[in-house]
């Protein structure tokens, strides 16, 4: 092995990412010859998404750099700032710290900032969950450029890994892993129906559902517009169905979305909102739900490992690999009711989830922890394909 250890830089930008990279973020802070080096960013630094940051220092870990983006709202123009702040700022944390590679997760804006950076400090980086398609959101861009500017990849199925091959990268760098999001739900002590119920602040239902609703960025329809639909459809289940709902993330309209959900929560007894659960509660949540309603890939990626039907509201999730599990509905009030009713009626405890088995941390591991040399990395080719 190397006479030092390896420094690996994760970084991570909210509590999405954050809750599936947090297996590997263990396995790497364990290893005697790697040196974990955690940089945050995004929403993890706002209050108003419940300054995340605290949770990874609760887990022990220590954030060796954070980068704020300013992100005083949800404008499109403060947005586009917040990606400028990134590639400054992670300019400059990856020059102190000086990682052998970059560790990167997803689709998001700012993690998109951190990659570039890394690009041009000449830094080789790996990322997780690239060749994946939602075509409703601008994440999809971010996703394969990420990918363009990525050195090892690995992913979360085979149709994924095509896409990656297609976008001219070399086989020997392509892995497929699984998603790390399915270790941590095995690995994870879900608290009970009463310390969940102590924590919402609302005892459970009859029924209960997971909402999140994030802004589907590419489309035409308002995200305020499809957000009423959808509450239209819950207003109807009546006060016998529990509705928790999760905060959108730092997308054009999201702060808009999570007032929007606070004016409808604020007038029933039966519904609560919360920015952020933290994963052990929100698996919890998972574990005690009759469903998961919404456009979050959570419905996708961990929602049919605990045996639980999705309803997967409108574009923001199109062309992402589904689970026998998930119900495609428009953002329609009277077909999001149906999609529910039909919910309910399902059985899914025996659903194969396509995103993996709970190997994914070992599988990285063992290509994190192989014979690769920075510098080799940092030179690859585009691997042409026959595309006839």
């Amino acid at each position: 092995m190397n006479a030092s250890p390896r420094r690996i830089c994760a970084v991570s930008g909210s509590r999405a990412d954050y809750g599936l990279l947090l297996p590997i973020l263990r396995a790497l802070h364990h290893h005697p010859d790697l040196s974990l080096q955690l940089a945050v960013t995004g929403s993890h630094l706002e209050s108003r998404f419940g300054l995340t940051a605290d949770v990874i220092h609760r887990d022990g870990f220590v954030i060796d750099v954070a980068v704020p983006l300013g992100l005083d709202d949800d404008e499109t123009d403060t947005i586009t700032r917040g990606l400028g702040n990134a590639v400054s700022g992670f300019a400059g944390a990856f020059a102190r710290l000086q990682p052998d590679l970059v560790l990167v997760l997803g689709d998001r804006y700012e993690i998109l900032g951190a990659v570039q950076a890394a690009l041009i400090a000449r830094i080789p980086v790996a990322h997780i969950a690239g060749g994946d398609v939602t075509e409703g959101a601008f994440d999809d861009a971010i996703r394969h450029a990420i990918t363009k500017m990525a050195h090892l990849h690995f992913v979360t199925h085979e149709a994924a890994a095509r896409r990656v091959r297609q976008l001219g990268e070399a086989d020997g760098r392509v892995f497929i892993t699984g998603s790390p999001g399915i270790d941590q739900i095995r690995q994870i002590s879900p608290p009970d129906r009463q310390q969940l119920e102590q924590r919402l602040g609302m005892n459970l239902q009859e029924r209960n559902l997971a909402v999140t609703f994030h802004p589907a960025t590419l489309d035409q329809q308002d995200a305020l517009d499809q957000l009423e639909q959808l509450l239209a459809a819950l207003a109807e289940l009546g006060g016998s169905v529990g509705l928790v709902f999760t905060g959108a993330n730092a997308d054009p309209r999201g702060q808009a979305v999570n007032e929007r959900i606070r004016t409808f929560v604020a007038e029933r007894d039966n519904a609560v909102q919360h920015v952020s659960l933290g994963q052990r509660f929100y698996y919890g949540l998972l574990a005690n739900a009759d469903a998961v309603v919404g456009n979050s890939s959570s419905g996708l990626y961990e929602a049919p490992t605990f045996g639980i039907p999705t309803v997967n509201v409108g574009d923001r999730q199109t062309g992402r690999i589904k689970a026998a599990s998930v119900l495609d509905c428009p953002p329609e009030a009277t077909a999001i009711r149906a999609a529910i009713a039909q919910a309910f009626a399902m059985d899914c405890r025996g659903v194969v989830n396509p995103y993996g088995d709970g190997r994914a941390t070992e599988r990285i591991m063992a290509v994190l922890t192989g014979p690769w040399e920075a510098q080799d990395l940092l030179r690859k080719g585009f691997a042409d394909r026959d595309c006839d």
